[in-house]
C-alpha cells in the first residue's frame, strides 16, 4: 500500500462540555446506585480520579448527580409506568441513564427534550448494552411526552409537517 493509499482515519468529534457533564453525572449516579456512598463523597471520587473532569461543565454535573439523589423517589415514579418491567431487572446502567435524563426532563425545561434523549441515547450505547439505547429512548420518549407535552406535541407536528 502506497502513503497516498493511506485511509485516512476521522479524528472523533471532542466532547462538549455538557456532554462530559451528563457522563460524569451519570457515572456518579451508577457509583450511588451501587454503592450508597454520599453525593459528596462520589463528586470528590469523579473530580480527583480524571484530569479530564475539569473540561466538562460542573454546574451541570453537580446540579445533575445532587438532583437526581435528591429526587430519586418522585424520578423513580415518574419512570416506572413506561417500563415494562420492574425497576430491578432494567441494568444499573441504564437506570443511571435514565435517572439522569428524568431529571433533565423534569427538572431542566431550558434544556430541548430531545437534546437530553439523544444524550441519553449516546450514553447508553457507549456503556451500556447492544440494545439498551433503544429501550432508554422509548422510556424518555414516553416520559417527554407526558411531562412536556406542549413542546412534544410542536415537536410532533413540525416533524409531520416536513
Amino acid at each position: 500500500m502506497t502513503e497516498a493509499s493511506t485511509p485516512v482515519v476521522p479524528r472523533p468529534k471532542p466532547k462538549s462540555a455538557r456532554r462530559r457533564a451528563r457522563e460524569f453525572a451519570m457515572q456518579g449516579v451508577y457509583q450511588w446506585l451501587m454503592s450508597n456512598d454520599s453525593g459528596s463523597s462520589i463528586d470528590r471520587f469523579l473530580r480527583d480520579s480524571t484530569p479530564y473532569f475539569a473540561k466538562c461543565d460542573e454546574i451541570l454535573f453537580r446540579a445533575v448527580l445532587f438532583g437526581v439523589i435528591k429526587d430519586i423517589g418522585s424520578l423513580t415514579k415518574a419512570l416506572e409506568p413506561h417500563v415494562e418491567r420492574p425497576l430491578d431487572e432494567v441494568s444499573v446502567v441504564e437506570m443511571a441513564v435514565l435517572y439522569v435524563a428524568a431529571f433533565e426532563i423534569v427538572s431542566m425545561p431550558e434544556t430541548p427534550y430531545p437534546v437530553i434523549i439523544n444524550e441519553a441515547i449516546e450514553l447508553t450505547k457507549s456503556f451500556g448494552g447492544a440494545d439498551g439505547h433503544r429501550f432508554v429512548n422509548g422510556v424518555l420518549d414516553k416520559l417527554a411526552a407526558l411531562v412536556r407535552a406542549d413542546e412534544f406535541a410542536a415537536a410532533a407536528a413540525k416533524r409531520r409537517n416536513g
